[in-house]
């Protein structure tokens, strides 16, 4: 029995959506801006792999609060589907004021999974590290690109 549930962790550590991107904005919070596209989405999701190789991201709306806090620099990035809004609904002011980047992926589930987690996760904060600094600051970049909401 085991060995039949392997194949699918497998396919949800590798951040094989189970879902099109399409279908995931339908499942989308009111406050989901600035979206990703889906070609950053996958961007994003590259670089969140790499981090989480070299320990390079705080994951959780507590850590990432804390570390925002404290002045650490960053992209945040925020699943779109989290419910209760409540929840995580500071995190881009905080992110504002502080003038970090930030940007809404679609799913949660999806995000928990590029970080190397079978749960999901709401908010990941992403930190700059040489070993993969090229993808971050592809990622900045775009994400700074970004419209930002009224």
């Amino acid at each position: 029995m085991a060995r039949e549930k392997e194949p699918e962790a497998a396919a949800e550590a590798e951040g094989a959506p189970e879902r099109s991107y399409r279908e995931q904005l339908d499942y989308l919070n009111p406050i989901a801006q600035p979206l990703a596209s889906r070609k950053l989405t996958r961007k994003l999701y590259k670089c969140i792999r790499k981090a989480s190789k070299h320990k390079q991201i705080r994951r959780g709306v507590k850590e990432v609060q804390k570390f925002i806090n404290k002045g650490e620099k960053g992209i945040t990035v925020l699943a779109g589907d989290t419910l209760p809004i409540d929840v995580y609904c500071h995190i881009p002011i905080m992110c504002e004021e502080r003038s970090l980047p930030y940007a809404y992926v679609p799913s949660k589930s999806d995000l928990g999974a590029a970080a190397g987690s079978k749960r999901p996760t709401c908010v990941i904060m992403i930190k700059p590290h040489e070993e993969y600094q090229e993808t971050y600051d592809e990622c900045l970049e775009e994400v700074e690109a970004l419209p930002l909401p009224l």
